[in-house]
């Protein structure tokens, strides 16, 4: 973190730590009038809400540099805990205890002074950000082949990397001292040492600063080959000949790894200040953030921000957290969502009691920022993981038919909310079945994927594609009306009928169609896919490589 950024993000948790000081007598005031109003009239609920505001104090004044203040609180706490288990009014003796331990609450909040205010620092003052690795398409092959290495990086700039070819180790070893985000593929076998690129990469490892990511490429399929290729820092292994898809696939894996969207991550806590301190943290971190105060407004949230995980409170105004969890967990779509509990010590005993409550996991409170971050990352990057596998289409990587559908549902959901034009354009590749039976399925996977690339690389972030099924390509453009969907699509096939696709020794050309329609002329789901596959219908009984408009007339 730069200079700047690390002494505003000190100053602002300054600010949280005294406005949380200054916050405390309001917070023992309310404490003393649902006391006195609990004496006037027993009843659970206010006793609730009694606990609620006390437990508030035990969970976040260690956070905010008043630890006596929080110790006196989880006393009292476990006061009010008993009287609601037992569900009796308090005696005189637990009256005199309860009052007792309030004004010491009174008194402490009066004389403590934040610990962490005083020493200039806190629990977050430090660098927590996440890696930020340089985004590089750039691949070094080592093979000490020419021909091999030559035949290879072809391969691999047809699909848009950018190679460098090394046929000997010295060169290799002064370009990856100056580039070393550089993606790696060697072999593990070179003339003067059967395991010579295994070797000499354990040695450039140990050189860098960050661990260089290497695939390997052997003729070799044994586990010390393999277990040699793990200690030089392998992501990847391949054994001769290689299956260039499988190839692709691996290095498309490790580069969109490097451009990941950033974490989304919904906090529901009813203090404003315990939010607004997870939420610079978090966000130092390079992560979205929203948080919501009242759980009454959840659902929208939900809805609008489609989090990868939520921090939940346990204790909430007019619920409380596990409620709230299950009322997601009933939500189409946040059935998997991991939610995550802010508790203190005493709530839960182990992770398969918080699972129990239809949570996955608890965070003691306080809670270190850099177990925080780490804990969110884990837990996100394994979700994002699993979820891309349910709804990814295994050789081009976008959404499969299913999720691309999914996905239009909610689209048109939204722009009818914000009243805003949205396009569906359905693609096919023309003549599809004559290049797989002309070429090969294999080079027929490589146009889809070339296809995919190119859609990807040309369309907006803010676009949605899918590939629909077999040589069938969707794409959902938000805020864009047909024609100018059209425009933009039209470009995209240009730009591919352009594009030299190989074979062995066969070089070939190709091209697709597409019809379009939008929200403006056919305002559901159903009406909107079936006319933008009628003007695709279109386009190829007009000739092919074509794009048409359905504008319903």
């Amino acid at each position: 973190m730069h200079t700047k950024e690390h002494k505003e993000f000190q100053e602002k948790m300054c600010l949280l730590l005294d406005s949380f000081a200054q916050e405390l007598p309001e917070r023992i005031s309310e404490i003393e009038a649902l006391w006195s109003k609990l004496k006037t009239q027993w009843n659970m609920r206010t006793l609730q809400e009694l606990h609620r505001s006390v437990h508030n104090l035990v969970s976040n004044g260690r956070t905010f540099g008043h630890p006596k203040l929080s110790n006196e609180a989880r006393v009292l706490e476990q006061v009010l805990k008993n009287l609601m288990q037992n569900g009796a009014a308090a005696d005189t003796v637990q009256t005199a205890r309860i009052w007792q331990l309030i004004q010491d609450l009174r008194r402490i909040s009066a004389e403590e002074q934040p610990l962490l205010r005083q020493s200039g620092a806190t629990d977050a003052d430090e660098q927590v950000c996440l890696p930020n690795p340089n985004e590089s398409n750039l691949i070094f092959v080592v093979e000490d082949d020419a021909e091999a290495a030559q035949e290879l990086a072809l391969q691999l700039r047809y699909y848009g990397y950018e190679v460098e070819v090394f046929n000997h180790l010295d060169k290799f070893h002064t370009a990856i001292q100056h580039r070393p985000h550089a993606i790696i593929l060697i072999d593990a076998e070179f003339p003067e040492d059967d395991m010579g690129g295994i070797h000499f990469m354990e040695k450039i490892q140990s050189d860098l600063i960050q661990p260089a990511r290497v695939i390997f490429i052997s003729v070799h399929d044994d586990m010390a080959y393999r277990l040699g290729a793990v200690r030089a820092g392998s992501v990847a292994y391949f054994t001769k000949p290689i299956n260039s898809s499988e190839l692709i696939d691996q290095l498309d894996l490790i580069t969109a790894s490097q451009i990941q969207e950033p974490f989304r991550v919904l906090i529901v806590d009813d203090s404003t200040t315990v939010m607004a301190y997870y939420t610079a943290i978090l966000e130092q971190a390079e992560m979205v953030v929203k948080a919501v105060s009242d759980p009454m407004g959840l659902l929208e949230k939900l809805s609008d921000f489609n989090p990868d995980i939520i921090l939940m409170d346990l204790y909430l105004p007019g619920c409380n957290g596990i409620e709230l969890t299950r009322v997601v967990r009933q939500m189409e779509g946040f059935f998997s969502t991991p939610i995550v509990y802010l508790a203190t010590e005493n709530d839960f005993n182990t992770q398969p009691e918080a699972m129990s409550l239809c949570g996955d996991d608890f965070i003691v409170k306080p809670i270190d920022p850099t177990y925080l971050i780490s804990s969110i990352t884990s837990r996100v990057t394994r979700g994002r993981s699993i979820r891309s596998l349910v709804i990814h289409d295994g050789l081009t990587g976008l959404l499969n038919h299913t999720a691309i559908k999914e996905e239009l549902a909610r689209e048109v959901v939204r722009s009818s909310r914000l009243n805003t034009p949205l396009s569906f354009a359905m693609i096919d590749i023309d003549f599809f079945k004559k290049i797989n039976d002309t070429y090969g399925h294999a080079a027929g996977d490589r146009v889809i994927k070339s296809l995919a690339r190119l859609l990807k690389q040309r369309l907006r972030e803010t676009d949605i594609v899918g590939r629909y099924g077999g040589e069938e390509f969707a794409v959902i453009m938000n805020d864009t009306d047909a024609i100018s969907a059209a425009k933009v699509i039209d470009e995209i096939r240009t730009v591919f009928s352009h594009l030299l696709h190989l074979s062995h020794n066969d070089e070939f050309f190709v091209n697709f169609s597409c019809g379009i329609a939008d929200f403006a002329h056919f305002p559901d789901v159903a009406s909107l896919s079936e006319a933008a596959d009628k003007a695709l219908y279109q386009a190829k009984q007009r000739g092919r490589n074509k794009v048409v408009v359905n504008s319903g007339d």
